[in-house]
């Protein structure tokens, strides 16, 4: 990274003048990231680093044909420029259509409220995670495995573009994951929490009742009986809807997805009724303190918050500037990518359903029989089809919270989940322990957020 932003800019400008007339669009992005990474199995210390990157990449778009070439070395900048303008030129056979955007020049930082983490030695970061893994072990003797993780990332961005456009754009990430497994016999149970925080160091210094909630979880699920597999009503907490939104339904809304897939655009017809007239659903990166907040994506368009659902019906999309370009809509500050290594990809950013008005206890009235779940251990998704595990899970018996019950996976059609809801909580929740991936880039920090639901017809498994 050239010593001065001045030196910077001098020097991405020169090279932009200097190329761009080669191609339709040229971009350069300068990045300096440090982190550290810190794991812990049991008292086994796995991982215990702390690093610096610095390097960039070129984008450069021709005839629609794009070219990347990334470098860590600043002295081969020139050659880089070269290698993405020639793949692009090799490649590009059809109509650059990039959305138009209003060329910026900025400095910004996304602020902190408390503690930068790199004020903070890594022995102490240490110490911290060996607080949380003997907190872990305390819980109960059949805790046999444990693990905490710990990590930080300060990123440094600077962008410029053949339109125009200059910025540079800095922030901090935490997070920490611990998880803990407990056995008797042949019975095995993990309980895992994650949390993330782009605001203080401190965020992540009390959590010791979180910490503890994963091991009692796992110790507790030793001895509950599965839940019977069958379809139920089901009442979601704030922290499984958040999953939900983000999972089964935010990946479906990024307009790559569907550009690429004419059958899913067909069925993400904007106009389209998904859900109750009391469901909205939006994403953006314009809230701020959020884990995917930020003030201009990696193609320097400004962060926006976006409405998906309104009243029930799909109103929108996630774009970047080509997606938007080629399905004639706006960009949404969205395209985002996880480091200098890859481009930038249409990806979610804080993702959430808005509260209804509905009383949350009210949410049980009338369930005669079915599950109420909070928290959550896993998930995975294929096209509209999803499964999720829950970190805990109750029977609904008469319209009240029974028995405790383990093994509750939910799964189901996006789409007729949707229109499944029955009724919207108006509590409320963000959940910063996000972590997305795409198309390679994993780990991405996301926000996502909700309030309890309230589905009926929900395919619940555990025994049958």
């Amino acid at each position: 990274m050239p010593t001065t932003l001045a030196d910077a800019q001098n020097l991405v400008s020169d090279l932009i003048a200097r190329y761009s007339s080669r191609v339709d669009y040229l971009m350069i992005r300068l990045e300096e990231a440090e982190g550290t990474d810190i794991l812990l199995r049991g008292d086994k210390v796995e991982t215990l680093s702390e690093g610096i990157s610095i390097g960039g990449h070129i984008r450069a778009c021709y005839k629609g044909g794009w070219g990347l070439s990334s470098f860590n070395q600043l002295s081969t900048i020139k050659e880089r420029i070269e290698e993405a303008i020639a793949a692009a030129r090799m490649v590009g056979d059809e109509e650059t259509l990039l959305a138009p955007i209003d060329p910026v020049q900025a400095i910004c930082q996304l602020p902190l409220t408390g503690t930068d983490p790199r004020q903070i030695s890594l022995s102490q970061k240490k110490q911290l995670c060996d607080r949380y893994t003997e907190l872990l072990k305390s819980v109960d003797p059949r805790i046999t495995t444990t693990s905490v993780r710990y990590g930080d990332s300060a990123q440094k961005i600077i962008i410029a573009t053949s339109e125009g456009t200059f910025i540079e754009q800095s922030w901090v990430d935490m997070e920490m994951r611990f998880a803990a497994t407990a056995r008797n016999g042949e019975t095995v149970q993990t309980g895992r929490e994650t949390t993330g925080s782009r605001k203080a160091y401190e965020d992540l210094m009390n959590l010791d009742e979180q910490v503890k909630n994963a091991a009692q979880r796992a110790v507790a699920a030793l001895s509950l009986p599965s839940v019977k597999g069958n379809t139920y009503t089901v009442v979601i907490d704030p922290i499984l809807t958040g999953l939900f939104v983000h999972e089964a339904f935010g990946h479906l809304s990024e307009a790559d997805m569907a550009y690429e897939n004419p059958d899913l655009l067909e069925v993400m017809t904007l106009g389209r009724r998904f859900g109750p007239e009391e469901l909205q659903i939006f994403d953006g990166a314009a809230p701020q303190g959020h884990r995917g907040s930020y003030f201009y994506d990696d193609e320097g368009t400004p962060a926006t918050t976006t409405q998906l659902i309104q009243d029930g019906i799909l109103v929108g999309r996630l774009h970047s500037r080509e997606t938007a370009g080629k399905l004639d809509e706006a960009p949404t500050g969205n395209a985002r990518c996880l480091n200098y290594h890859f481009s930038p990809i249409v990806r979610m950013t804080n993702t959430w359903i808005e509260p209804g008005k509905t009383p949350v206890a009210d949410l049980f009235t009338d369930i005669q029989e079915g599950v109420y779940a909070r928290n959550w251990l896993g998930g995975m998704t294929n096209g509209e089809m999803f499964t999720f595990s829950a970190g805990e899970a109750w029977m609904i018996r008469n319209g009240k919270i029974a028995e405790p019950v383990k093994d509750v996976t939910l799964s189901g059609n996006v789409f007729q989940t949707l229109a499944d809801i029955e009724a919207i909580g108006d509590d409320f929740y963000w959940d910063e322990s996000g972590g997305c991936g795409k198309g390679g880039q994993n780990g991405l920090p996301v926000g996502c957020g909700g309030p309890s639901l309230r589905i009926k017809d929900v395919v619940v498994g555990g025994e049958t």
